[in-house]
């Protein structure tokens, strides 16, 4: 895991809370968790609402600059946000198990297709997580991913 762990009042906790993400994402991490949020509720799809407000709760904590890219364009790397919002909220009572394995693995769809062209290795250990899930996981992971794709709004560049 990332073991970037920005302060609350850091200027990339802060950016990235509140002004940018990266190239993917028009909005910050707040503006974006609200949109995913809207998406939710506008198609009446509540089993994930919780799952939205807490998908990125960890996000500005790892914001880092991963490249050359990132720091062209005053841009932040997010590696391993999905597990450390899952380790935040992993002991809390009342979020559900559903919930908790949404945001654990809301990300991984494109980390298995990222890493098997880039990186094998975190290929071959993010795969086996996802054979583990079941179809309805799985499935309920794709519609979770078309709302954060709906909450990032249109792409700045590309």
């Amino acid at each position: 895991m990332n073991e970037v762990n920005n302060r609350f009042f850091s200027k990339a906790n802060l950016m990235s809370l509140f002004f940018i993400q990266n190239k993917w994402h028009q909005h910050g991490v707040l503006v974006h968790t609200l949109r995913v949020t809207y998406y939710v509720l506008k198609n009446r799809d509540f089993k994930f609402f919780a799952a939205a407000l807490l998908h990125d709760i960890a996000k500005p904590s790892t914001a880092y600059k991963k490249d050359e890219e990132d720091i062209q364009y005053a841009e932040y790397s997010f590696t391993d946000h999905e597990e450390r919002s899952f380790q935040i909220i992993k002991n809390w009572f009342f979020i559900s198990d559903y919930t908790k394995q949404i945001v654990r693995y809301h990300y991984l769809i494109r980390d298995i297709k990222k890493s098997k062209k880039e990186d094998i290795s975190r290929y071959n250990l993010k795969k086996p997580l996802w054979d583990k899930l079941s179809k309805e996981m799985q499935d309920d992971l794709y519609r979770f991913l078309t709302y954060d794709d709906l909450g990032k709004g249109k792409k700045r560049r590309d």
